[in-house]
This record gives C-alpha cells, sequence and structure tokens, in this order.
C-alpha cells in the first residue's frame, strides 16, 4: 500500500513516500479502515525529529485520520464494512480520569499511523464520522480537538459566562478551544505575534485580540481571566499568570517556547492559583469532543491540503509554524 514512512535516517532525511508498504492485518476485535484523508501534529515532528531513530522499524506516521471500514475482525460487533468513521488516537486509556494509566500511548509511534492508505486498530478506536463534516474536515479532528476538549472542560473546567485567555492562537488546537470556548459561552482572550493570524482568530470568534509586543495586563485594563490554557511555555507563563484572577486556574498541556522557568511561589500560593497539567485525553473524552462539536456544528479550520506524496511538504509548512489551524493530507 502508499505509506509516508521515517526509516532509515535521523530527522527529515528518514521520510520517505512508498508505494510497496506492508497492508495491515486484521486480528479478533480489529477493523480495517481504508483511510480517506488525515492531519499533521506538531506530535508527529517531534517523533521524526527526536523520537523515532534511524535504527528504529519503519514507521508510518500520523495520529489523525478519517475512513471507511473495509474490514472487521472476530468480535467485532458494532461496526460494519462500509461505516464511515474517525480514528480516535487514544490508545489504551479509554475512561475520563485525572491521569492517563501507565499503559497509555498515541497512534502514530510507537505503532503505525494514518498516513497510509489503510491502518488497523481496535474497534474501540473508532467512532462514527459526523455526517456535517468534509473528509478533509474529519480527517484533521482527533488528536487536536481531543487535546483541546480536555484542557479547557475536563482540567480547565470552562463554563458558560467565563474569561478565557489562549495564548499563541494559530495552532491547530489553539483554534480548535476558541471555537468550542465560543460555543459553550465563555469569551475568548486569544495572542499572536502575527496580525494575520489575530484577524483571522477575530473572524472565528475571538472576543479581545493581543498582540505579543503589548503589554497584555495594560490592554485588558487589569482585568483578569478565570482560566489560561498555555501550550506556549516558558516564554508567555508568567505573562499569561498576569492575567489570571485570584483563585484562578491555568492549565498546560506544551512547552513548545522551553521546559523551564522560575516561578514565585509565594505568589502563586498568595493568589490560591490552581495549575493544572493535561495531556490529550481518553476515548470517553474523544465522544464528548465530538457530541460538543456535532450540536454546535463546528468545522475544523483547515489551514491547507496536501496529497499523500508531497507529505514532507507539509510537515515543513508546520515546522515554519505559518499555518492557521490544520493541515491536512488528503490520502484517497
Amino acid at each position: 500500500m502508499k505509506a509516508f514512512v521515517h526509516e532509515g535516517h535521523k530527522d527529515f532525511e528518514g521520510l520517505s513516500y512508498r508505494s510497496d508498504f506492508p497492508e495491515p492485518n486484521v486480528g479478533a476485535g480489529d477493523v480495517k479502515v481504508a483511510i480517506k484523508s488525515a492531519g499533521l501534529n506538531h506530535r508527529d515532528l517531534f517523533i521524526v525529529q527526536k523520537r523515532h531513530g534511524a535504527e528504529d522499524p519503519a514507521l508510518v506516521i500520523g495520529s489523525d485520520g478519517t475512513g471507511v471500514v473495509v474490514e472487521t475482525g472476530e468480535n467485532v460487533t458494532g461496526t460494519h464494512v462500509g461505516d464511515e468513521v474517525v480514528i480516535i488516537p487514544s490508545l489504551r486509556w479509554e475512561k475520563k480520569s485525572p491521569a492517563p494509566p501507565e499503559s497509555f500511548d498515541i497512534l502514530g509511534f510507537p505503532d503505525n499511523g494514518t498516513l497510509a492508505e489503510q491502518i488497523v486498530v481496535s474497534e474501540k478506536q473508532i467512532a462514527p464520522k459526523p455526517d456535517y463534516l468534509t473528509w478533509e474536515e474529519a480527517g484533521v479532528l482527533p488528536l487536536s480537538a481531543l487535546t483541546g476538549y480536555r484542557a479547557l472542560f475536563t482540567r480547565g473546567g470552562l463554563k458558560s459566562g467565563d474569561r478565557v485567555f489562549i495564548p499563541g492562537i494559530g495552532s491547530g488546537v489553539a483554534t480548535y478551544m476558541l471555537q468550542m470556548a465560543k460555543a459553550a459561552g465563555a469569551t475568548v482572550i486569544v495572542s499572536s505575534r502575527s496580525r494575520e493570524k489575530l484577524d483571522k482568530a477575530k473572524a472565528l470568534g475571538a472576543d479581545i485580540l493581543l498582540d505579543n509586543g503589548q503589554d497584555w495586563s495594560k490592554a485588558l485594563n487589569g482585568e483578569k481571566v478565570d482560566l489560561v490554557i498555555e501550550s506556549v511555555g516558558a516564554a508567555t507563563f508568567h505573562r499569561s499568570l498576569e492575567l489570571l484572577k485570584a483563585g484562578g486556574t491555568i492549565v498546560s498541556f506544551g512547552a513548545s517556547a522551553g521546559d523551564e522557568f522560575p516561578l514565585n511561589i509565594r505568589e502563586f500560593f498568595y493568589n490560591q492559583w490552581s495549575l493544572h497539567g493535561s495531556t490529550m485525553g481518553s476515548i470517553e473524552e474523544f465522544h464528548e469532543m465530538l457530541d460538543l462539536f456535532s450540536k454546535s456544528q463546528i468545522h475544523p479550520v483547515i489551514d491547507s491540503t496536501y496529497n499523500l506524496k508531497d507529505a514532507e511538504k507539509a510537515l515543513e509548512r508546520l515546522k515554519n509554524g505559518s499555518q492557521f489551524g490544520k493541515i491536512a493530507i488528503r490520502i484517497s
């Protein structure tokens, strides 16, 4: 089958488009899905650049995907050939919990992922494709939307009327969080160094736009927020805390701009702030996320679409950070 693979070398040098990759076999409890469309995440870059070694077996990357069931294994009872489904990338984490189980993994490493014509996953790892979404929209949904949902609602406790700050608008997760928070009735504040990205965020419903060159607190006239969702890391964490009200919550799920920074503990406990970590989410939360998307008719924001053979160009765009929303990969 055709697949986009990392093997033999480190970093981008190990990427290749292959037409002879072995088709996966279906086991008991499994389903085989012919992938129609997939999506990229920063995790794919991390795997290619940091995690998957030159000496490791060939790996099909990708955690996002949607397609049609073409084969079912023994003991599969709720799924049928022809069903249109979305792939759930959360492996071995079924129920919502404070933290994932030790056996938790994410599809696409170490398991083969979605940038291929076919994939075999457990029946638990699929959900019905929302009818109102196109193949490209459904294909970019899974990992980022699930990550944003858990950060906002499970960990952040977002509710209608809250004010939430999302620094670094433009990534797939951030755009999903903007859309979900607005659907939930929140006031959404976003930041970016790009005027173009801020304008696009406004068109999506962002209530207040902050330029990274501004003094954010002054720009908000000293008004505070109930919740901050931090995925940038050291570059913005302290600035984000300055906007958080006493008793407010900050959720962190990424550190693209630095892992470590000093923290004033006294300031933290005097303000009664709550800090929560978050990582993607469970299968249960995936179904909750899909329900919110369907009820609110949320459409993913697609930055651009590439054919499978051009997936390396798509990864380069993701690496450059110029995208707004998700990058889709057309499989068939």
